[in-house]
């Protein structure tokens, strides 16, 4: 049996908080051909998880909050915010599922924060058009800086 107890989200965590990118996996698929993808994914305030979507292959993606507090989001075609929903257990709002070829994005809102994430395998990275075209790459730390402030707006 896989367990998942606080020391592996701490540990998870503690990975997360001195990252470069503010976040870090824990996969339980032994082989990134499995064909299913199942991972933790501790994410800290400030990483910029850019919107996207997951077509070619097509793939449906469930994120459900351990602990701490998420915002998702589902964005139409231009960028335009759909719905959004303030993930937190201690509320009572856990998770969510989202088709596959729907624009969506995280924003983290509280230190500690850890998902577990499932999707379909074989793990494939994104293919360019696969990452919202409206979206700041993720290098321009000022525009992420101000795109972030601004999906903050929404909650």
């Amino acid at each position: 049996m896989k367990h998942i107890d606080r020391t592996l989200l701490d540990e998870t965590t503690a990975r997360a908080k001195v990252s470069p990118r503010l976040r870090m996996n824990y996969n339980f698929h032994e082989k990134l051909d499995d064909p299913v993808n199942r991972l933790l994914n501790a994410m800290e305030p400030g990483t910029y998880i850019r919107p996207h979507r997951h077509c070619n292959p097509d793939k449906n993606e469930i994120f459900l909050l351990l602990r701490g507090r998420v915002a998702l989001f589902i964005f139409d075609d231009e960028g335009k915010v759909l719905e959004s929903v303030i993930l937190d257990p201690d509320q009572g709002e856990y998770g969510g599922e989202i088709e596959a070829g729907i624009w969506h994005g995280l924003l983290v809102l509280e230190s500690g924060s850890v998902i577990y994430e499932v999707k379909n395998g074989p793990f494939a990275p994104l293919l360019p058009e696969n990452f919202a075209p409206w979206s700041p790459e993720p290098g321009n730390e000022e525009a992420v800086a101000a795109y972030m402030k601004q999906l903050a707006s929404y909650l």
